[in-house]
């Protein structure tokens, strides 16, 4: 009001939240989603069953997988989904963990807004508690060199063990472990993984453990002519990007012909540039032919006389990875081609998975590349088996690339807790409340774990303490065992999961506690705005 007159400021359906009102509906949203994964932590964690709009049907313990799918609408706690993506991008694993400590970071700090304490005492304490967590994080390190394959595999058992094929994760673990050796490479001294160095391909059908590492790639397509040979050893393979077709011309043109011999002219110069095409491929020595466009029939029936096996519309993205594990070059076109050109394999081969045909080029010397071909006896499953690859490949990988672990299990954290609490007696301020704040949240990981087991939490809290105290770093929450137990060697994650998971995770709680006003604007033609609470509005 001025001077008795009223201003408007905001469109008319505008709905505003101030002060503690604000900061309350947020934090209530974050925690009910933090809330709505605990209980998927772990081992003995359980499954969401996802239905979407259509009826289609998602089940699974991912967290990235359950958020997605989810589609949650609440600002705040869209804040969460956002936390749970960067650390599936950047760790491929600890996605929950990020989540449920965020959750926990901002119930901790609602109770000391209620003890009034300042949104920006909290924030800073947290970030104080953040910096000697992460000091700690990197004393607790334990090398791990690319040498050290049992620890690799514990790396990848442990991020697979609270997945729906966990009773697989040895086999699992195994191939996730080789193909990450086959593809990193040392760049500058250091070693670099990339993950789209290793290919994925679902084939319902079979077992689990029917699952194969195949160094080289695999096409989804069979041989353009039934003539040609099924498999082809040792694999001489030709990479062309053009079609061996006769392209029509690039503006509308008209061919006038107005006799016999012109037509049987025309039709010669065709199958004259459709030989020389075919031709190309046998100078070069080549016996296979990978083409990224289409192949004329009369080609493919060339190609075939001439004992060559040949794949069309190829998709770009196999050719590079074809290069790389064959030693190829990609040629623009077949005239191009030259002996020099040509990449090495062990086999080309074509295998019928029930109803599909594949063309696995295996055997390569070089092979920066590598395949993964799943098998399951549903869809489900396969789909289970590629989500345990993905965290597990890239578990390995930044293992390898940054060089340390830590312990699992809870183990870490506990720890983490311990320090931190010790920490706060040297801050001063109200920050030290938040400080101490920190180091409380942090039990709530091996909590979560201890009550998934179906132990006492307290009791499980209090003999963590008790053997942290003594200096025994690496026990944590046995979940399969339901008991407090040395987890060094079976629980292993790379140090980057927990680094993230806690930077993540205090920058949200940062974020979210220094809103103090929240407008939301009302939605055009959809009626008002989702509710600022936790509740329906996700």
């Amino acid at each position: 009001m001025l001077a008795g007159t009223p201003i408007i400021l905001l469109k008319e359906g505008t709905e505003r939240a101030e002060g503690k009102d604000a900061q309350r509906d947020n934090i209530g949203a974050a925690y009910a989603v933090a809330n709505s994964l605990r209980t998927t932590l772990g081992p003995r964690g359980m499954d969401k069953m996802m239905v979407g709009a259509r009826g289609d049907v998602v089940i699974t313990n991912d967290g990235a997988t359950i958020l997605k799918e989810m589609e949650i609408q609440h600002p705040a706690a869209k804040i969460l989904v956002e936390v749970a993506k960067t650390q599936d991008l950047e760790c491929g694993d600890g996605t929950k963990t990020a989540v449920i400590l965020t959750g926990e970071l901002l119930h901790r700090a609602e109770d000391l807004l209620d003890e009034k304490i300042h949104p920006t005492a909290i924030t800073t304490g947290y970030q104080i508690a953040a910096e000697e967590a992460l000091k700690v994080l990197t004393a607790l390190g334990r090398p791990v060199r690319r040498e050290d394959t049992e620890a690799l595999r514990a790396i990848a058992m442990t991020s697979m063990i609270s997945k729906g094929v966990a009773a697989q994760r040895e086999t699992l673990g195994r191939l996730a472990v080789r193909a990450v050796l086959e593809v990193i490479e040392e760049r500058d001294g250091k070693l670099r993984f990339d993950r789209k160095n290793i290919q994925m391909v679902k084939k319902q059908g079979g077992e689990v453990h029917d699952t194969e590492l195949l160094e080289g790639r695999i096409l989804e397509k069979e041989a353009v002519h039934p003539s040609m040979p099924r498999r082809v050893t040792p694999a001489r393979i030709a990479l062309v990007e053009a079609a061996f077709e006769v392209k029509k011309t690039e503006y509308s043109a008209e061919i006038r012909i107005t006799s016999p011999d012109q037509l049987d002219a025309f039709r010669a110069e065709e199958e004259r540039m459709l030989a020389a095409m075919a031709k190309a491929i046998v100078a070069s020595g080549a016996n296979v032919l990978v083409c990224e466009k289409g192949i004329e029939d009369s080609v493919a029936e060339r190609l075939a006389k001439e004992g060559i096996y040949a794949v069309k519309q190829a998709k770009r993205e196999d050719l590079e990875m074809l290069a790389k594990a064959t030693g190829a070059r990609i040629v623009v076109r077949a005239a191009d081609l030259a002996p020099a050109d040509v990449g090495r394999a062990e086999r080309v081969e074509d295998r019928q998975i029930g109803e599909d045909h594949l063309t696995l080029i295996t055997g390569c010397e070089h092979a920066r590349s590598v395949s993964l071909l799943i098998r399951g006896g549903t869809e489900h499953v396969v789909t289970e088996v590629e989500r345990c690859f993905t965290d597990a490949l890239t578990t390995v990988g930044i293992a390898l690339e940054d060089g340390y672990v830590l312990t699992g299990a809870g183990a870490t954290a506990a720890e983490l807790s311990l320090r931190i609490r010790t920490f706060a007696a040297n801050v001063g301020g109200r920050e030290q409340m938040a400080v101490l704040a920190f180091a409380d949240a942090m039990d709530i990981i091996p909590a979560t774990l201890a009550e998934s087991a179906g132990m006492d939490k307290i009791d499980a809290l209090i003999e963590l303490r008790h053997q942290h105290a003594g200096g025994r770093t690496d026990v944590g929450v046995d979940v399969l065992a339901a008991k407090i137990a040395e987890m060094g060697a079976v629980a292993v994650e790379p140090i980057r999961v927990s680094r993230q998971a806690i930077e993540g995770a205090v920058a949200a709680a940062t974020l979210l506690l220094r809103i103090d006003a929240v407008i939301s604007a009302k939605r055009s033609g959809a009626g008002a705005a989702p509710p600022p609470g936790g509740g329906p509005g996700f």
